[in-house]
């Protein structure tokens, strides 16, 4: 596949929280690492965190990021040039560029979504909720007054117009926290969690009620974090995953029936 989007055509890479491009490039688990490392940057793509144009780490720097051997990352950019999301191209000004997915994003986000039973969603969403949750009462409880002020003004600064800048921001939204938590252990299964699943947790945001909600769920989060309400603050992040969750196993239900992810 060859694109006419070069490197001085290249988007502008979107405002995203630190974390959420660092979540990207976490190392990997040991099973099925290219299919792994075609799915890790697919879903960044997805999220937009990625974005069309972006020119990606070269092979060696992204093998050496993931943790893996370079044929590894070869396997898995090959992976991503197959899916039409990556064009490879060689020369001087020549490298690995983000492509826009065929057919949007819906088409890899329902696939995504058919591979998880509803069980298997509703212990994700337990899961991420918990984490979340306790990130938010570590902040309230460690983060001080400039912290507390800069995380309402990160939220109020941020984009959620659009799916894409809402995914982006939720997600980094949940990073911050987990950074304002001071505990590395959080802030690490937070970047997994993100890496894996913020693609999948997020689909719904496409959905303006529930984007709607959600931003309100982050405002709420922001203010306890910064009036140090650690009940309040775990209420917030908890109404919040709670709330996706229950949209994601409704989408299930729907693809099931033979629906879309909107019904």
């Amino acid at each position: 596949m060859t694109s006419t989007t070069g490197p001085a055509a290249a988007a502008a890479p979107a405002r995203v929280s630190p974390g959420a491009r660092d979540a990207v490039f976490a190392q990997l688990a040991d099973a099925g690492r290219a299919e792994q490392v075609s799915r890790r940057i697919a879903d960044a793509i997805v999220l937009g965190v990625l974005v069309p144009g972006e020119r990606l780490p070269s092979e060696a720097e992204l093998a050496r990021r993931f943790g893996v051997a370079l044929v590894t990352a070869r396997e898995g950019l090959g992976m991503l040039r197959e899916a039409g999301l990556v064009d490879t191209r060689r020369g001087r000004d020549g490298g690995s560029f983000v492509v826009a997915p065929r057919g949007g994003e819906d088409v890899l986000l329902a696939s995504r979504l058919r591979g998880l039973s509803q069980v298997e969603l509703a212990d994700l969403g337990v899961y991420i909720m918990t984490i979340a949750a306790g990130c938010a009462d570590r902040a309230a409880e460690r983060a001080t007054s400039a912290d507390g002020e800069r995380l309402v003004a990160w939220v109020d600064a941020a984009s959620f117009d659009t799916a894409a800048d809402a995914r982006r921001n939720a997600g980094g939204f949940l990073l911050e926290l987990a950074v304002l938590s001071q505990s590395a252990r959080l802030v690490r299964e937070q970047i997994r969690l993100q890496a894996e699943y913020g693609p999948l947790l997020w689909i719904g945001l496409q959905d303006t009620a529930l984007r709607s909600r959600v931003v309100g769920s982050l405002r709420a989060a922001a203010e306890a974090v910064a009036s140090r309400e650690r009940s309040r603050a775990r209420e917030a992040v908890t109404d919040l995953i709670g709330a996706v969750t229950e949209w994601l196993l409704g989408a299930k239900a729907r693809l099931e029936r033979g629906g879309g992810l909107d019904g």
